[in-house]
């Protein structure tokens, strides 16, 4: 959803769009999570000992979620992305179409029990991935 949502707000930044349409009420909620913050999170979890590993796990169920933990609506979303590629149009939305599932979060007690957390909020996330996306559009159009 998120290199969706820069493109099309980048696109209507360097096109002078008056409006970038999104589909649903914005209400729904999502959790994101940098991809540093899932690479460190792995590293981690991989460096740990057996038995900090074993005490947040069971041989039946050896997962463990990774994320930040906190979620956001859809609508927030849509607002920082518009703040950091600098929309000045218009936010619309489209309610005839879908919101999705109301909420998708995932629990990270297990993770934050053995000492990570991550290292990107909301805004400083997007703003290093809006980053990297303009130094390589080039690159990635070629």
């Amino acid at each position: 959803m998120i290199p969706a949502l820069l493109r099309r707000f980048h696109e209507a930044v360097q096109s002078g769009a008056a409006e970038v349409t999104n589909w649903g009420t914005g209400s729904a909620l999502r959790e994101f999570l940098h991809v540093d913050d899932m690479a460190a999170a792995s590293i981690h979890v991989m460096n740990l000992p057996d038995t900090d590993y074993k005490k947040v796990t069971d041989p039946r169920l050896s997962h463990i979620n990774v994320g930040t933990g906190i979620d956001c609506s859809i609508k927030e979303l849509v607002e920082t992305i518009a703040e950091v590629t600098r929309l000045k149009g218009e936010i619309q939305w489209d309610t005839t179409k879908p919101n999705g599932a109301p909420r998708k979060l995932m629990d990270n007690a297990k993770l934050k029990s053995v000492g990570w957390q991550p290292q990107y909020d909301l805004l400083s996330g997007l703003k290093h991935t809006y980053h990297w996306y303009i130094e390589n559009i080039t690159s990635a159009r070629s």
